[in-house]
């Protein structure tokens, strides 16, 4: 279980840097923060069992935090030019 939270920071990882190319700063330090805690976790030894409840932890943060900014802050149209 620790190798697919290696894989997934490696992809995390992998979007920071395309963030960062793309101009898209806030988005790309986000991404490396997450590259670094999912790093970090894949070294802690874990149970499969810890490892699942924190996966699923991580998911209920980003939807919850998803949904508020789709719904109070995201200004709809395309492109915002």
């Amino acid at each position: 279980m620790e190798r697919m939270y290696r894989v997934i920071s490696f992809w995390t990882g992998i979007f920071a840097v395309l963030f960062m190319i793309g101009g898209m700063h806030p988005a790309a330090v986000l991404f490396f923060g997450i590259t670094g805690a999912f790093l970090a976790l894949s070294y802690l030894n874990l149970s499969e069992r810890m490892y699942l409840y924190i996966f699923g932890a991580f998911l209920t943060l980003f939807f919850v935090g998803f949904t508020y900014y789709a719904t109070f802050i995201m200004v709809p149209g395309i492109g915002g030019h």
